[in-house]
């Protein structure tokens, strides 16, 4: 056969074949990303930031990076001890060890670092700059990346607090049937197991109660035991995602994480994956994630999203693209998708930004994320790719019959 013919008969086979499937509607190739006009002071970022954003915005208004702003923000949850999501205090995997995940891109220099499943070091956002700043490298990960930690001067800390121990302790409990776990009768400290004394907890399923007593007897103040169950029921998968622009069109992005609470030791979600977690390109813009780390990979969703923008597409259309492509993955089956959450935080070089999540949440409480500029700080919402709330996985064990 003739090379041309061959040529030629390729080309009626793919047009054959294009014919038979769902036609891909591309953004167009010749739109282009607006240019900066005046561009402006601002940061995005997930809403367990709120408190913080000021402090990252004054650093902006000084006329300081942008990633260091970024850094400003993070760093305030990776520090609270209550905020069980993201550094110290964050619940830990199976074993009781907290392992913390992280990247940053910095837009200036088109420079990026990660660390993955780190121990024992608080400030992992910072860590991923050291690593982009003092090694050849962009990931660390494990023991290696603990390890240099220490070396470059961070100092070793017991990440997991007395009240995220506890939670995690209930959850070994629950899922040890209450084997072996807890004193046994010959122990002299042993007490029965405490009655309920919480009326409205006794027309919760018997997981619930069981769960509620278990919480009393280790000592979990009353008003914090319905959080703890949620937790060892749905294990959340808490993260702060934020991007940052300036006066001068100069942008960074950084995610930092515990992850998924109760994974098997080792897991890493998106966080540390540069185009997953977060991705920042100067010349488009940057987005990051917070949920379901392992849906959020396979669509390399911060990346979708900045080359989506990139090709004309609004800061919501590009986030919106990037929930129907997790949802594709699952053929749009929704006894699946009930169990994925999703949220992206989407910031463009000209400051237009969005935030889309798979679902909207409670009517009362909806799903939110934190702003600042000119105009101070603020809560807005997210757009919602579907209604309702995601269900939390594992689903709550079914009462015995």
């Amino acid at each position: 056969m003739k090379r041309r013919d061959f040529l030629s008969g390729l080309a009626v086979t793919s047009a054959t074949l294009a014919a038979g499937q769902e036609t891909v509607h591309m953004p167009s190739p010749t739109k282009q990303v607006p240019k900066l006009a005046n561009p402006k002071n601002i940061i995005v970022c997930a809403r367990n930031g709120i408190n913080y954003i000021e402090r990252g915005y004054e650093v902006l208004s000084k006329g300081g990076d942008t990633l260091e702003a970024a850094l400003h923000v993070v760093s305030g949850p990776e520090d609270d001890p209550n905020d069980d999501s993201v550094g110290l205090g964050g619940l830990p995997n199976e074993d009781g060890v907290v392992e913390l995940d992280s990247c940053c891109m910095h837009g200036p220099t088109r420079r990026a670092g990660s660390v993955g499943a780190v121990h024992d070091i608080k400030n992992v956002a910072t860590l991923a700059r050291t690593v982009m700043e003092h090694t050849g490298h962009v990931m660390l990960v494990g023991e290696g990346a603990t390890r240099f930690g220490h070396a470059m001067g961070f100092p070793k800390i017991d990440l997991l607090t007395e009240r995220s121990r506890k939670i995690w302790i209930l959850w070994k409990e629950f899922h040890s049937n209450q084997d072996w776990w807890g004193p046994g009768m010959d122990d002299p400290n042993w007490k029965p197991p405490a009655p309920l004394q919480t009326s409205s907890v006794k027309d919760q399923p018997e997981p619930v109660q069981r769960l509620y007593a278990m919480a009393a007897d280790l000592g979990i103040a009353e008003a914090d035991r319905m959080d703890a169950i949620h937790k060892v029921l749905h294990p959340p998968t808490g993260t702060i995602n934020c991007s940052t622009l300036n006066t001068k069109g100069e942008m960074s992005g950084v995610t930092t994480t515990s992850g998924l609470a109760w994974k098997i030791p080792g897991r890493c979600g998106d966080s540390p994956i540069i185009g997953a977690g977060c991705y920042c390109d100067q010349d488009v813009g940057a987005a990051g994630a917070t949920g379901n780390g392992e849906e959020n990979i396979k669509v390399a969703g911060a990346h979708t999203i900045v080359e989506n923008m990139r090709h004309g597409m609004s800061p919501e259309e590009a986030g919106m693209d990037a929930l129907r492509r997790i949802a594709r993955n699952y053929n749009n089956d929704m006894t699946k998708l009930k169990y994925v959450s999703m949220v992206y935080y989407v910031l463009r070089r000209d400051g237009a930004y969005a935030a889309v999540t798979m679902w909207s949440g409670p009517a009362e409480h909806p799903m939110s994320f934190a702003v600042c500029d000119e105009k101070g700080k603020r809560l807005e919402n997210c757009k919602p790719l579907y209604q309702g709330v995601a269900s939390g996985w594992p689903p709550i064990p079914r009462l015995p019959k």
